[in-house]
């Protein structure tokens, strides 16, 4: 919902938004072509290529889901799980840190704070929360 939220909050929520779509659109469906750098990186981490459009369509449905104003909230819970496999298996890799093991933090960064930004409910669910363990 966009009522109450100036315009400038509400685009800087749906570009922050917009990056996230785009870069995990950007993903799956290369995920889902298949080309050859892709394939080279995804069994570099130690998945089969079998596995390569599965991972992609992974990505893909919670997206979907946060691109949706009215399921957006679900795609970025759906997401922020998507982002925790990723850290799992950057770290099992003995990837490095800030380039490549928080990278997915960066991605939910942009993910909460965008929805954050251009969504009132999101941010009352969160205020109301805090507000309750001050009691």
């Amino acid at each position: 919902m966009t009522t109450g939220i100036s315009k400038g909050r509400l685009w800087t929520g749906r570009i922050l938004s917009g990056l996230t779509i785009l870069f995990m659109l950007f993903d799956g469906i290369f995920k889902l072509i298949k080309p050859a750098p892709v394939i080279e990186g995804t069994v570099s981490l130690g998945f089969a290529e079998h596995h390569i459009v599965i991972i992609g369509i992974l990505g893909l449905i919670p997206t979907i889901l946060y691109a949706i104003p009215r399921t957006s909230f679900l795609g970025a819970l759906l997401l922020t799980g998507y982002y925790g496999g990723v850290i799992a298996t950057q770290i099992r890799m003995d990837a490095p840190l800030f380039t490549h093991i928080l990278f997915p933090v960066y991605l939910a960064v942009l993910t909460w704070g965008g929805i954050w930004l251009r969504d009132d409910k999101v941010r009352n669910l969160f205020i109301s929360q805090n507000r309750g363990l001050d009691r």
